[in-house]
């Protein structure tokens, strides 16, 4: 993990995916026809980083999946697992989140509902708006629905299971996915409603801390740098080589002590690792 002694803005990488976009929402563009799913944010050098930054945007539904945890992942010989948690910036009117089941689904039966397609019926469609935040804890069998524009905040491990894909020509993981997954109904505690203007705790561990903000002034216990994401407005930070900025559509990896200013009316998310073991 890197613990960079200046502020570091990473590289934006479009992803395409058969569920995204042709047209972005600003501040993004698409320069091509492809369709483009995610905007990753990378450090370009040095070691990964603990936690990975995404905005996603759809057009139609991802497959439902799963993610393992830190110790499923270890006896596969990953780093890490993977949770994640979703701020909602933008739904179409019928958007839905897919998050849990309807019921509780043991192994033989969550592997006969991916095969037959009946696991689509038997999720958890919820519908979603700005500003709803969800906390997916790994094992967390769900899908992201058409029409959402969202921030995720995850691990960073690229580690995902589909189980189903609605007939796209893409690889299934049914084996390892039904090993990892606890499909249930969704922990409803682990939902809010976000009003953008207020300061508060998103999410306070295991994993990660993530707050929402319009103060440079940011304490978040942990290990390595600060997440940076600008919401609305910009931010500044003092650099090696001046003055480095960045507003919606970007994203910093700061020092913890960095001096961070904002512009009047900034919001912004910070995130930061729990521990020296989350990579």
């Amino acid at each position: 993990m890197t613990r960079p002694t200046a502020t570091i803005k990473l590289a934006t990488r479009q992803v395409i995916k058969p569920w995204g976009r042709e047209r972005l929402p600003a501040p993004f563009s698409n320069p091509g026809s492809d369709r483009i799913g995610e905007i990753w944010f990378e450090a370009e050098t040095g070691p990964e980083l603990a936690l990975m930054v995404k905005y996603i945007f759809t057009s139609e539904k991802l497959s439902i999946q799963v993610h393992p945890d830190d110790s499923q992942a270890h006896t596969r010989g990953r780093a890490s697992g993977k949770e994640e948690c979703w701020l909602v910036l933008d739904a179409e009117p019928g958007a839905r989140l897919g998050i849990g089941t309807l019921g509780p689904l043991n192994e033989d039966e969550l592997r006969s509902a991916a095969l037959s397609g009946e696991i689509e019926a038997l999720m958890d469609w919820k519908p979603v708006q700005r500003g709803d935040f969800y906390y997916i804890p790994a094992g967390t069998v769900h899908a992201i629905g058409a029409g959402v524009s969202l921030i995720e905040v995850q691990q960073n491990a690229d580690i995902t299971y589909r189980l189903y894909d609605y007939g796209r020509p893409r690889e299934l993981h049914l084996d390892e996915g039904v090993a990892v997954s606890r499909a249930a109904p969704y922990d409803g505690s682990l939902h809010r409603t976000v009003d953008f203007a207020v300061d508060q705790m998103l999410t306070d561990g295991p994993h990660f801390h993530l707050v929402l903000t319009g103060s440079g002034a940011i304490d978040l216990p942990g290990h390595g740098p600060l997440m940076i994401v600008p919401i609305d407005g910009r931010v500044e930070v003092a650099g090696d080589d001046g003055t480095i900025t960045a507003e919606a559509g970007e994203c910093l990896a700061v020092a913890p002590d960095t001096v961070i200013q904002t512009s009047p009316g900034a919001r912004l998310l910070a995130a930061r690792a729990c521990s020296a073991g989350t990579a």
